[in-house]
């Protein structure tokens, strides 16, 4: 039915017949010439009516926006003065010749152009128009071309797509799982696979050496602007590897993609300790763009009386730094007191602040509720160890070290952003030399990453200091965006026994990971790999705010399809057939 996509014609088709199709983005009517610019996935095209021909310019008088047209005509230059440079086909437009209605269109709850400025809901439950719109077909093409471009790099590297179970069986990876009721076995469940992590690390065992899939996940978790119940990642795994291997695949992999999908090229990827980045930044994700760094100062808040200061100064547990914003001392009373709301949603219980009005004037030159609770010769050594200057502010975070990781390292991003602080351009970063395990609810020790995780210690040195034991992991950072994780495994039983030991699973072990255990026996081969996020990584390559903005049919907050209605409920036959009351 076409010669030609819209978005592909130029000059070059000047005085060519052409046959197009797609929808009428919009519709105008000047003194008896219609214009309609008809749109198809690949751009928009000016195609012009004109009296002459008498039966297609009544079918033009009848079109509204979003009807499906089948034109033909004739490209012609554009007259002198109405070149649009703003679009792809700006220099031509096509006279038309004929003109058929293939399918006629309500008025559309919303406006399918870039100015569209209906809700998400609306958005959502119209989703198959929302995705009309120039912007969201640019994302989910830009989205098919770049899982099109890691398949061709990975593929050029020897690894191989293989498919893994989506029905399989409940296991910890850190949130709920999905459940899947099982009609002929009653009172079974299947669990949708949070990660293919298990059955990738038995390809290996199978001698498979290098794998990869598209994969998709789930997990029933609380949602956020970067996460979804169902999502995308690019999973790899190989055998007799080592960390600096993956990093390199990694690396060359993101490397290539942001070169021919983007023409950009990503540099250098630094590598930080676990440990470094906490210090510095108070996040295991941090943006490098962002100039501000946190400093230590519990060692100068000790004595002092401010007990505010001291008692998290005194406690091995506690952490006292100071953030120093340059040029904030602009900040309103009010813009200050927004930042202590905005740290109190991260547990702080205040954001205690110092103005630098006049650096050289000493303390009179300072503003500060609190400078009365501090000597003199600690608050001119915060100055001087964090290098503030006049116009500038310094705020302080004191409480437990992970509540000040958390509120100062999310007020480092938020108060850069708002003063326009945050550098241009991509700044990616490894983090490694993980923990192996952090404390959870009641103590326990929990996995950092998954209980799969191969230690960088012996067996006798885990079992002796489980939680002084780091993991041989790494997670790779692009701008503040965790875009994937990754470790060597575990390989041998004695070993994953031990952290089983450790986690203090005991018979669950055996009944959620005797089938991995029973492997592990048979000659397993040392092996690692990595799981990046392909929504997130296109979130960021497009230049989304979300990656709802580039999943086809993503799920609201609530993990609801306003499209469908799902979830929904089923009838009590179904229900009867799977064994399940309601209660």
């Amino acid at each position: 039915m076409r010669s030609h996509y819209c978005g592909d014609l130029d000059a070059s088709h000047v005085g060519s017949e052409v046959q197009l199709v797609g929808w009428v983005h919009r519709r105008r009517d000047h003194g008896g010439v219609i214009f309609l610019d008809v749109r198809d996935r690949t751009g928009i095209v000016q195609v012009v009516y004109d009296p002459d021909t008498v039966e297609s310019f009544a079918t033009a008088d009848r079109v509204r926006n979003e009807y499906v047209l089948a034109v033909t005509g004739r490209v012609r230059p554009r007259p002198a003065g109405t070149v649009n440079p703003e679009m792809k086909t700006g220099e031509i437009e096509v006279l038309g010749k004929t003109l058929e209605i293939l399918n006629v269109s309500a008025t559309p709850p919303f406006q399918l152009d870039e100015y569209s400025d209906a809700g998400e809901d609306v958005r959502l439950k119209y989703r198959y128009l929302d995705l009309r719109r120039p912007e969201m077909q640019h994302r989910l093409m830009m989205r098919s071309r770049i899982v099109s471009a890691v398949r061709r790099y990975l593929e050029e590297q020897g690894y191989c797509e293989f498919e893994t179970p989506i029905l399989t069986r409940a296991t910890p990876e850190g949130a709920r799982d999905y459940l899947v009721p099982s009609r002929t076995h009653a009172g079974h469940f299947f669990a949708l696979p949070q990660s293919p992590q298990l059955f990738k690390q038995l390809l290996m065992m199978a001698g498979m050496d290098r794998y990869y899939q598209i994969a998709r996940c789930f997990r029933d978790e609380d949602l956020r602007a970067d996460r979804q119940p169902e999502f995308t990642q690019i999973d790899i795994e190989a055998s007799f590897v080592t960390e600096a291997d993956v990093m390199a695949l990694v690396e060359g992999m993101l490397k290539s993609l942001f070169r021919s999908v983007l023409n950009v090229s990503l540099g250098d990827f630094p590598v930080m300790g676990y440990d470094e980045v906490m210090r510095r930044f108070g996040s295991d994700k941090p943006d490098l763009r962002n100039p501000l760094e946190l400093t230590d100062v519990a060692d100068l808040m000790r004595n002092v009386e401010f007990k505010v200061f001291s008692t998290p100064a005194n406690d091995p547990a506690g952490r006292v730094v100071a953030l120093r914003v340059p040029g904030a001392a602009k900040l309103s009373r009010k813009e200050l007191d927004d930042y202590a709301g905005f740290v109190a949603r991260y547990g702080a219980k205040g954001l205690a602040y110092i103005k630098v009005n006049d650096r050289a004037a000493g303390v009179a030159g300072l503003q500060s509720p609190i400078l009365k609770f501090l000597p003199e010769t600690v608050v001119a050594e915060v100055l001087e160890r964090t290098g503030a200057q006049s116009a500038d502010v310094v705020f302080f975070g004191a409480d437990n070290g992970a509540v000040v990781n958390d509120a100062m390292g999310a007020l480092r991003n938020q108060v850069a952003a708002d003063l326009g602080l945050v550098g241009s351009g991509w700044a990616p970063l490894w983090v490694v030399d993980w923990p192996l395990f952090e404390r959870g609810r009641e103590g326990r020790l929990e996995p950092m990453h998954h209980p799969f995780t191969s230690p960088a210690c012996s067996v006798e040195a885990l079992r002796d200091d489980p939680f002084g034991a780091r993991a041989r992991a790494y997670d790779v950072v692009l701008n503040g965006y965790e875009l994937g994780g990754g470790s060597i495994r575990i390989h041998s039983a004695e070993m994953q026994q031990a952290l089983f030991d450790a986690l203090s699973l005991g018979q669950e072990a055996q009944i959620k990971f005797g089938f991995l255990l029973d492997a592990l026996k048979y000659g397993c081969p040392p092996h690692g790999g990595i799981a990046l996020g392909v929504d997130r990584l296109v979130m960021l390559m497009v230049g989304a705010n979300a990656i709802r903005d580039v999943i086809a049919f993503p799920k609201t907050q609530t993990a609801a399809c306003p499209l469908t209605a799902a979830p929904s409920p089923v009838d009590e036959h179904q229900l009867r057939e799977l064994h399940i009351r309601l209660r």
